[in-house]
């Protein structure tokens, strides 16, 4: 018999699909998605190393470059929640007697009983679902903490094992664990500083693709470098993965203000019970860029500057009545001019005409799909 060729590349449907949804709502972080999708599939294929994590990620980049969105897609994806990430903020275990909060006082100080760890088996197990026993677990700003909360790090990515203060054992075979660090950013801003000042020069785009390999060498080995200097080596060694978030430029954050829209339409669809569609023309787009770009903050202050320029006038609009259900707005930028400009052009529209004026794919998106569908059925 002939020896049949494998191909190695191939990916399982489960995995798969967790790519694309990551795809779908992270911009210019191939490489996370990918690693992410990787490890995965190892877990779904029975693959992973036992008595560990099921895998430990180190997210280094700027601040809005899209590093605590990951995690929230991959939870968003895995447990139909994107709030289902047992979050610890670093900045708060900056003292070494602050470990209490996570792990419980021992027994014989006071408050013991009243104290519950953070970190217990049932905060862990919470969020799991009948079909994914997985939990995810984030440390943000990592370099924040004390290193009495690196030492118990050091137990969890070797042993996937807690120690709580009663003596209780907390397992984290089950646990994917991220943890997000803005370590080399003021470098990274250095070296980009030069070629991408986020104003709209007309040749950003073009400088930033000319030099991109080695644009992003630069900025990985800098951060890498302020990552050696930050954590002890038995704690880097423990990490599976350290992935180097590239800084967002002007296509990347088209994109993301396309996907931020397209969410603000999602909200209305489900949070309304008489929804209506907006679109936002392409003055009105070029202006949240204008506003919205930062290179301290990336696509947050997008995020800020759509929140701001366009949620917070439709919500005046519709506590006032002016938006009423099935109606088609219009938001526009007239030229030079602070703020921008909604009109109505429709009024009345069935909800499949909705999906297809808006501009932002909006049955590309289950969650909108179902209640078009939902709407139109019943209409």
């Amino acid at each position: 018999m002939r020896p049949t060729t494998l191909d190695p590349t191939r990916m399982g449907c489960k995995a798969q699909d967790l790519e694309a949804h990551l795809r779908s709502r992270i911009v210019g972080q191939a490489e996370a998605v990918e690693q992410i999708a990787n490890v995965y599939q190892m877990y779904v294929s029975g693959m992973t190393s036992p008595g560990r994590p099921i895998a430990t990620f180190l997210f280094l980049g700027p601040t809005g470059s899209g590093k605590t969105r990951v995690v929230e897609a991959t939870a968003e994806h895995l447990l139909n929640n994107p709030g289902a990430v047992i979050k610890i903020d670093c900045a708060e275990f900056q003292h070494s007697h602050e470990i209490a909060k996570l792990i419980g006082s021992p027994p014989g100080y006071i408050g013991h009983r009243e104290t519950k760890p953070t970190l217990s088996q049932e905060a862990l197990d919470r969020h799991q679902t009948d079909s994914v026993k997985i939990s995810i677990v984030l440390f943000d700003e990592i370099e924040k903490a004390s290193d009495a909360l690196w030492n118990l790090l050091l137990g969890i990515l070797d042993k996937a094992t807690l120690t709580l203060g009663d003596n209780s054992k907390v397992a984290f075979s089950h646990a994917m664990i991220f943890m997000t660090s803005n370590l080399g950013a003021t470098e990274i801003n250095a070296i980009l500083k030069p070629r991408l000042g986020f104003a709209p020069s007309g040749r950003e785009d073009q400088d930033l693709r000319e030099t991109r390999d080695d644009l992003q060498n630069k900025i990985s080995c800098a951060a890498l470098e302020a990552v050696r200097r930050r954590f002890t080596p038995e704690l880097v060694n423990r990490l599976d993965t350290i992935v180097v978030f590239k800084p967002l430029g002007r296509t990347e954050l088209r994109q993301v203000l396309e996907i931020e829209l397209q969410g603000v339409q999602e909200r209305i669809f489900q949070n309304l019970s008489d929804p209506f569609i907006f679109s936002v023309t392409d003055a009105g787009k070029e202006f949240l860029l204008r506003e919205g770009t930062n290179l301290n903050y990336g696509a947050r202050h997008l995020k800020r500057a759509i929140d701001r320029l366009v949620v917070h006038p439709m919500s005046n609009l519709i506590a006032s009545g002016q938006i009423l259900s099935g109606d088609a707005i219009r938001v526009d930028h007239p030229y030079s001019s602070p703020s921008m400009a909604f009109s109505l052009e429709g009024e009345g529209v069935p909800v499949p005409e909705r999906a297809r004026l808006a501009n932002h794919h909006l049955t590309h998106s289950p969650s909108v799909s179902a209640v078009v569908a939902r709407e139109s059925h019943s209409a």
